[in-house]
């Protein structure tokens, strides 16, 4: 196994060195090369984009035009998910194996291409296909991108750039209202619906944006091109203070097995499976969910405007705070409790005005949580391909739930303003709690019981890097963050 150190023989350097301008002037480059637009968060951002509108695209002719009954309609959105499901897990592990600056640009290409096609669609087959496919090129973006944040920034510092692309994520829900407000102008446009355009223009955007990634999103961090020699030594010193980021580790079957075998990797995945039933479900039926209150489609989909832009701010608040504290479980745990105080809302009121209070609470929450959830895996799991494998794994468990949520907001479950729905994500979010309270109470239990075995040992257990590669987190003097 093929280890490179990245700090030199003897140095005394600890973690609190590194703190200083050096290395913040070092995060803000790597920062320019893995957040903004054209980059990472312009891909996850489209990601998003796309679920969102076809949500509001339901309102304004893509079901009626194609033919396709509220509950194809439905069947169309989980037939997305299905091939999520099946192709994040080998998405991750060939990105392990090939290289982030090719892999990812590679997929959002793909991605694009398949879009251009949704927007070309004439009969419903043709948009179940699409929607497999879809499914597929986009499988390995997320996890993927979650994975090379891994290979970058310490553990505390990767919560904060999930969340502000999440949030970002979040944002692009406001715009697909105001997006599905405007296509209505563009109806009839070279002979073409207003929906068919939109996917057109997004996919051509997409293939862009790809095009250009190519040029910027980084490689792995030991091979990192756009950093001096001085730099890239500093960042890889950095990594090796604080984990296992900055060793050369080859693929091995035997991190996988790790993977599946964890029981903390199946509780991350859990733990999204129970957020990623009320994040989807919300976010694809929010124009249905308000248009239900009474207000006409146009009215509807600008409504979903303030909601997504008060989670945007939510997500960016708490993870903030959250950082602050390094602590993740009873930020999730009380997102949680927002979001179903925002059910709870929906279910025992009647007037528009305070089921529309209702839904802001459950967007706030649900959205929040889940930006918190999806870094916590990559701060906690290690060796390098084991944690590629539980990041895929927690979005791969996670959107069988999201299956579960699009399937279960079907119209036949929509009386009472989807009641039956609503009770049954309240349901998903407790069970969420749990699971945050089963992984805070085992880690830290854990925790302690390392502290305590390192005091009571009489000998100093200070494993080599090849050692301390091959053990990952079960390495006594690693630590996990709560």
């Amino acid at each position: 196994m093929s280890v490179e150190s990245a700090r030199e023989k003897g140095s005394t350097t600890t973690v609190d060195d590194f703190n200083t301008e050096e290395d913040k002037k070092l995060l803000r480059k790597i920062d320019l090369r893995t957040k903004p637009y054209p980059n990472i968060d312009a891909l996850i951002s489209l990601e998003f984009l796309r679920p969102v509108m076809l949500a509001h695209y339901r309102i304004v002719g893509l079901a009626t035009d194609l033919h396709v009954t509220p509950s194809e309609y439905n069947t169309a959105l989980a037939l997305y998910f299905v091939a999520y499901v099946i192709f994040e897990v080998p998405a991750n592990i060939i990105l392990k194996r090939f290289d982030p600056q090719i892999w990812l640009p590679s997929l959002t290409l793909a991605w694009g291409i398949a879009s251009i096609c949704q927007g070309l669609v004439t009969n419903k087959a043709g948009l179940f296909g699409i929607r497999f496919l879809l499914g597929v090129t986009e499988a390995g973006l997320f996890p993927g991108v979650i994975y090379l944040f891994s290979v970058y920034y310490r553990r505390h510092e990767r919560s904060w750039r999930v969340a502000i692309f999440f949030g970002g994520a979040a944002l692009a829900g406001a715009f697909g209202g105001i997006l599905a407000f405007a296509i209505g102008k563009m109806d009839g446009v070279g002979g073409r619906k207003g929906w068919e355009w939109i996917f057109i223009l997004e996919g051509a955007l997409t293939v862009a944006v790809s095009l250009l990634a190519y040029f910027v999103v980084p490689t792995w961090s030991h091979k990192a091109k756009f950093l001096t020699e001085s730099e890239k030594k500093r960042l890889l010193a950095r990594l090796e203070a604080d984990s296992d980021a900055s060793l050369v580790e080859r693929f091995e079957w035997v991190y996988v097995k790790q993977a599946l075998t964890d029981h903390l990797v199946w509780a991350y995945a859990f733990l999204f499976h129970g957020y990623a039933f009320v994040l989807y479900s919300l976010s694809l039926f929010l124009p249905t969910i308000i248009a239900g209150l009474g207000f006409q489609s146009w009215q509807a989909q600008l409504m979903t405007v303030p909601p997504n832009t008060l989670a945007s701010l939510s997500i960016w608040g708490t993870v903030w705070v959250s950082s602050r504290f390094n602590r993740r479980a009873p930020f999730i745990i009380g997102a949680a409790g927002i979001a179903i105080l925002g059910y709870i809302i929906l279910l025992t009121t009647k007037s528009a005005g305070a089921q529309y209070v209702g839904v802001h609470f459950a967007a706030a929450g649900v959205y929040t949580g889940n930006a918190l959830l999806l870094s916590w895996p990559g701060e906690n799991v290690s060796a390098q391909t084991k944690r590629a494998v539980a990041v895929a794994m927690q979005i791969t468990i996670g959107d069988i739930g999201a299956i579960a949520g699009v399937l279960i907001y079907r119209p036949n479950l929509s009386a009472h303003r989807f009641r039956t729905p609503h009770i049954i994500a309240i349901g998903y979010l407790l069970f969420s709690v749990l699971v945050a309270a089963y992984l805070s109470t085992w880690m830290s239990r854990e925790n302690r019981r390392r502290d305590r075995v390192l005091k009571e040992s009489k000998e100093e257990i200070e494993p080599s890097p090849e050692e301390r590669q091959r053990l990952g987190d079960r390495n006594l003097r690693y630590r996990y963050v709560i």
